[in-house]
């Protein structure tokens, strides 16, 4: 016999979390991850009211990397407080600008591209990215993004770079958006990493992860589908390729 009055049904029991990517134990994917030496830093800067754990990568992607670190908030009084250690030159470490490069603009070969302070595509792109020792992304939605930008001027200090990927994001229909070009924090990161420090091996490592968070979710969906709700629309992502023409 039920020990709940009439009408009232048992609460569901709470599915426990991974402790490290904060997702329900069923879509965590952490023990087929192993952390990868690079030579640049990585700051993951996520917006508070980014709740996305199920298909969200911020902490699948720091995991990935062993000088990495996710803060999450709405501002911090510079790069130094945001990471948590002294930073000797913010100018040397970028930051994934939103948007494109103003119209007019050349166009520029590569999948990163570096704006000067007007916003226009900069001169010396291969000395300017050669000196990267840091990359910070911003995640969120759209607007949550942009919040994080307009809320921290430290960032005007940085390098902006923006992303000019080659193909859309793996989420693929798992995640609506209103554009084909909009990457997740994750692939941001495998473009940035590997492409400043020619290591094609960092993209295939991260992507292989991504690939395999997607079809665990997939299987949570069917099986249980409270764990891995179908995603609604979230507008356009924080990183974007230039517009041509």
């Amino acid at each position: 016999m039920s020990n709940f009055p009439d009408g009232v049904a048992a609460a569901a029991e709470p599915v426990a979390e991974c402790p490290r990517c904060l997702k329900a134990l069923p879509l965590c994917i952490c023990d087929s991850v192993t952390p990868i030496n690079t030579r640049i830093a990585v700051l993951i800067l996520q917006h508070p009211q980014e709740q996305d754990r199920a298909l969200g990568t911020a902490r699948l992607t720091a995991l990935h990397f062993k000088d990495a670190t996710v803060k999450i908030g709405l501002s911090w009084p510079s790069l130094a407080k945001a990471l948590g250690r002294p930073v000797s030159d913010p100018s040397r470490w970028a930051v994934l600008y939103l948007g494109s490069a103003r119209a007019g603009d050349r166009d520029v070969d590569g999948e990163i591209i570096a704006l000067n302070r007007k916003g226009q595509v900069a001169d010396n792109q291969r000395a300017i990215l050669g000196s990267i020792e840091g990359v910070v992304l911003l995640d969120g939605t759209w607007s949550q993004a942009k919040a994080l930008w307009w809320r921290n001027p430290w960032m005007l200090k940085c390098q902006r770079v923006i992303l000019n990927p080659a193909r859309p994001s793996r989420y693929g229909r798992l995640r609506r958006e209103p554009r084909g070009d909009s990457l997740s924090t994750l692939e941001a990161a495998a473009l940035v990493l590997a492409n400043l420090q020619k290591r094609p091996d960092i993209a295939a490592t991260l992507h292989e992860s991504f690939e395999r968070m997607l079809a665990r979710y997939r299987e949570v969906q069917a099986a249980m589908p409270e764990l891995a709700p179908r995603p609604k629309s979230r507008g356009s992502r924080d990183y974007r390729r230039r517009k041509r023409g």
